[in-house]
């Protein structure tokens, strides 16, 4: 019998429950895979900083590559400016990109498949960034809702426009993450279960769909954090230069 795909995504308690009034903060897979995901990022960076060898190691050549990377997409896209927010963005990046890597292994879960984790996370973002752009710039940050060059008679528009478009920040940047994980973690479930319904004989081309996903599933895991540091720091931009 095949499982049903979404069974993966449930949320379950491991040990005692603990309420506060009317908060439940008892401890789940999901907040146990997160801490998963936090201790392998510290044994990555521990292992590849402890030894600065001229000719690197691979897992220090792997850390390297992971700042490099982060910096280079902070100075691209946001500016010298910005470079004191690298802890940030490269924690987030790091963060998101185990979650999901994590979550490819069997048996595991999939903490960016739930959109309450991944909205958390875009309005701290979200947040953070505006109160950034009023400390910075004060009032005049209003004026990123006024683009230069739109004719009188469209302003209002335009600007109620761009207004809309900052305010679903958080909304698309997770939706995006959220989305896509699920989708391609069903898709995978699905397949896997068409390979165990129709057996040996039947079940190779459902198979090789399977492996085939799989390995496009680790290239959005890895895009999907792409994708999100780098929207963080086209809002930091935003908040940092002004630029509209």
């Amino acid at each position: 019998m095949a499982t049903n795909p979404m069974h993966q995504f449930e949320v379950y308690r491991i040990g005692p429950e603990i309420k506060i009034g009317a908060f439940n903060l008892s401890f789940t897979n999901s907040s146990m895979f997160m801490i998963i995901s936090a201790v392998a990022i510290m044994f990555l960076l521990f292992l590849g900083t402890r030894k600065k060898l001229a000719i690197p190691s691979k897992i220090q050549l792997v850390t390297e590559m992971s700042y490099t990377f982060v910096a280079k997409m902070i100075n691209d896209t946001a500016g010298s400016n910005a470079r004191p927010f690298f802890p940030f963005i490269f924690t987030l990046f790091m963060f998101v990109l185990f979650c999901n890597m994590v979550g490819m292994l069997p048996y595991s879960f999939t903490v960016t498949s739930h959109i309450i984790i991944t909205f958390i996370l875009a309005i701290f973002i979200f947040i953070a960034v505006t109160i950034l752009g009023f400390v910075k710039h004060g009032i005049k940050y209003l004026q990123l809702f006024v683009p230069k060059g739109v004719p009188i008679i469209l302003l209002p528009l335009i600007v109620i426009i761009e207004i809309i478009s900052y305010l679903s920040r958080p909304i698309s940047l997770s939706v995006r993450l959220f989305a896509n994980m699920m989708a391609g973690h069903t898709m995978l479930k699905v397949f896997g279960g068409f390979v165990i319904s129709l057996g040996i004989l039947g079940g190779w081309l459902p198979l090789g769909f399977s492996v085939a996903l799989t390995g496009l599933e680790i290239l959005v895991a890895f895009l999907q954090a792409y994708v999100f540091a780098i929207l963080t720091c086209i809002y930091l931009n935003d908040a940092l230069n002004l630029h509209h």
